[in-house]
């Protein structure tokens, strides 16, 4: 069976899941994600590299971190996950400069704890302010040891194909006009994007029109108007591109955010 519940209070996302046989598409978010395993292995392919997260591991996703999802085994999965802004992280830390994890999962008590404080007051629907107490809390742990270094500096060119990107996400993905703005060929331009983001332009693209639709729906609790403002043809092409990376349709989604 696979369930997929998502809770937001205090600018934080919290999802509570249990899977079997659904495995995420190849994706990254533009938020920090960090779970808890609760129960057997969580598989996934992180920048091309195998992770297994056990039970009680904590698992560190930076933002446009690109990575699948799986049970490892038929036994199944459950786990949770919180989801929040940077600048939200940087506002809880009185930080200046964008914090990168350096590792993508540890077996950290205090840590484990402090997610899954948060994650089960999310979950529950306590009061915003507990729930603000308590990410200060996790933001604490993050950047008082070693989880964490300052942001690396991203290659230029990659920088200004994703700016490109993100301001089109309502047309038709056009490469060549991108390549061409970078004096690159077109197939240099999806080399080196590959080679930098661990995902194509096209993945890519089609990534952040499902994460712009997520935020308008978040915003104006209307799911076709980010039907219409992301480009996608109509509410089933929408629902189909969602659930492969939230497990859940777009409907379900903003049902579980009321």
């Amino acid at each position: 069976m696979n369930q997929f519940v998502y809770k937001k209070s205090a600018g934080i996302k919290a999802l509570s899941a249990s899977m079997t046989d659904f495995k995420y598409k190849k994706h990254a978010h533009q938020e920090y994600a960090i779970g808890v395993t609760l129960r057997g292995i969580q598989e996934y392919n992180l920048d091309g590299s195998l992770q297994l997260s056990h039970q009680n591991g904590v698992m560190l996703f930076n933002p446009e971190q690109t990575h699948d999802g799986m049970a490892h085994d038929q036994t199944g999965l459950d786990y949770v996950m919180l989801y929040f802004d940077p600048q939200l992280l940087l506002d809880a830390t009185e930080k200046k400069e964008i914090l990168r994890f350096s590792a993508p999962i540890v077996y950290d008590v205090q840590l484990k704890q402090r997610v899954l404080s948060l994650s089960h007051a999310i979950l529950s629907e306590k009061d915003e302010a507990l729930c603000s107490e308590l990410f200060v809390n996790l933001a604490e742990s993050l950047v008082q040891t070693n989880f964490s270094t300052n942001v690396k500096k991203d290659n230029q060119l990659i920088r200004k194909a994703r700016e490109m990107l993100h301001a089109n996400l309502e047309h038709v993905l056009k490469l060549d006009e991108i390549s061409s703005e970078l004096q690159l060929s077109k197939f240099q331009l999806i080399r080196l994007f590959k080679a930098h983001m661990g995902i194509s332009p096209y993945q890519y693209f089609l990534n952040a029109k499902i994460e712009r639709a997520k935020c308008i729906i978040e915003k104006n609790k209307d799911i076709y108007s980010a039907v219409a403002a992301c480009g996608f043809v109509d509410l089933t092409h929408l629902n189909k591109h969602f659930k492969s990376v939230y497990g859940t349709t777009a409907f379900e989604y903003i049902s579980h955010l009321h």
